[in-house]
């Protein structure tokens, strides 16, 4: 009659033993996570290893960097005759033009003739604008303003041909070269978008027009297609799908362009002959109106600029002169430990002063970069801190060379604003949370088109109060 309590007993005492020995660990354990938190960070074949924070949803969140705005100065402001605040929620436009003209006079004045001729915008930037993102929408919104019709320049050839939504476009037949090539790239031979296309037999190239995506793309008064051949050129020329007219071409060393005009919503060029010919790209213009190229260069941190022969930017510039030239550069330069970008900065200043010689008449406009997300040691996301300071460093570029600039990390919000656009419904941005996408590009294009027409308004009442 003993045995019965003896074995409660022990089993009693064994349940408490467990009991107490789990708790034990459990907090050893806690400690043990919480005490991770105080290592230092490391990275493992190149990747930063996020810290092990378990009060990071209730931790508070660090507060800005207060010596960002520190590390430069802030930029000389010009300030015109006539002043005028900017708008509540705008991002404006800052015009640190000086007696070159390089700010954006020559482009404001240009809007006034838009009736009469084409006001031609080059704008050149990274992935950021792939596919005509931002671009097309800024094309739409200033040609439903001052005219224009059609998509501007496209390249021979191109591996996005299909995500491009503002055109149709097809080819086949061509050895295409570009400057992000690793192998047989020659930079002597590429032309303003940093590319160059050989034709093989047969080759041949379409553009067809559209409206699905904006108004105004589904026909043009102008196409053309550009190249320099050395020895003989037979192209052959198919507008709306009407009858191939053939056309021949000396030998030149010179960019020229053959062209052809009328109501055209569909063009194909075909090579029946070319002998030592290089062929660059082509375009769908209006004879009056806006017309904005998109030069996007995957990769490219702007510095490619530099090594287009400076007799090719001029040569494009003579047969297509552009009203403004936009820069559109940086996020393929910041580093989340970047702090000093003076390389770059020197590297640029080569660029804008070669845009400069090629195109006399353009105003400039540099903008800065946008925001680029990343995790911080808690996980959450957070701009990169190098994308702050590369953005004074631009700025200050800007002032230094005379140009204007616009801020496009505070028109999309500031700090963390790439996760906001990321993570809204709909989405307007990619999860790399560092490009937009099309609905994105939509937002941004209006906040840059509103700036572009605050700024020529109040250029208007500047010269308005200059004549009184």
């Amino acid at each position: 009659m003993q045995a019965g309590p003896d074995c409660l007993s022990l089993f009693s005492s064994m349940e408490k033993n467990v009991l107490r020995n789990t708790a034990v660990l459990s907090l050893l354990v806690l400690g043990a996570l919480l005490l991770l938190h105080a290592l230092p960070a490391f990275e493992v074949e190149g990747h930063r290893m996020r810290k092990v924070d378990l009060l990071a949803d209730v931790r508070p969140l660090p507060m800005p960097d207060a010596g960002v705005d520190s590390l430069l100065p802030l930029p000389p402001r010009q300030p015109p005759a006539f002043t005028d605040s900017c708008p509540p929620g705008m991002t404006c436009i800052e015009d640190y033009g000086d007696s070159t003209g390089r700010g954006m006079a020559a482009f404001y004045r240009a809007l006034d003739e838009a009736g009469r001729r084409p006001v031609r915008i080059a704008y050149f930037g990274d992935s950021f604008i792939e596919g005509d993102i931002l671009t097309a929408d800024l094309r739409a919104l200033l040609q439903a303003r001052y005219g224009g019709c059609g998509v501007g320049y496209v390249d021979i050839a191109s591996p996005i041909k299909d995500f491009r939504p503002t055109v149709r476009h097809a080819f086949d037949g061509w050895e295409s070269h570009a400057w992000t090539d690793s192998t047989d790239f020659d930079r002597r031979l590429q032309g303003i978008a940093g590319r160059y296309f050989f034709p093989r037999a047969g080759a041949y190239v379409e553009l067809r027009g559209q409206s699905e995506y904006a108004a105004r793309l589904d026909t043009c008064q102008k196409a053309g297609i550009l190249f320099a051949n050395r020895g003989w050129a037979t192209l052959g020329v198919r507008v709306n799908g009407g009858e191939a007219k053939m056309r021949r071409f000396r030998p030149s060393r010179r960019l020229q362009a053959a062209t052809v005009e009328g109501r055209i919503g569909r063009v194909r060029w075909t090579v029946a002959q070319a002998d030592s010919t290089i062929f660059y790209g082509l375009f769908l213009d209006g004879m009056r109106g806006i017309t904005l190229d998109n030069f996007s260069l995957r990769a490219s941190s702007g510095l490619s600029i530099r090594t287009i022969p400076e007799k090719t930017l001029r040569a494009f510039g003579e047969l297509r002169p552009y009203d403004l030239v936009v820069l559109q550069y940086g996020l393929n330069i910041a580093t989340e430990q970047g702090w000093n970008y003076d390389r770059y900065v020197s590297g640029m200043r080569t660029s804008i002063d070669r845009i400069k010689a090629a195109f006399p008449g353009a105003s400039i406009l540099l903008v800065g970069v946008g925001d680029r997300d990343v995790r911080d040691d808690a996980g959450r996301w957070q701009t990169m801190p190098g994308i702050r300071h590369l953005l004074r460093y631009q700025q200050s570029l800007a002032a230094d060379c005379g140009v204007a600039f616009w801020n496009l990390f505070g028109a999309m919000g500031g700090s963390g604003s790439m996760a906001r656009l990321a993570e809204a419904d709909p989405p307007m941005a990619n999860l790399d949370y560092t490009h937009i996408n099309f609905r994105g590009g939509k937002h941004l294009a209006v906040l840059l088109y509103e700036a572009l027409m605050h700024g020529k308004e109040q250029f208007d009442k500047q010269c308005a109060y200059e004549l009184e």
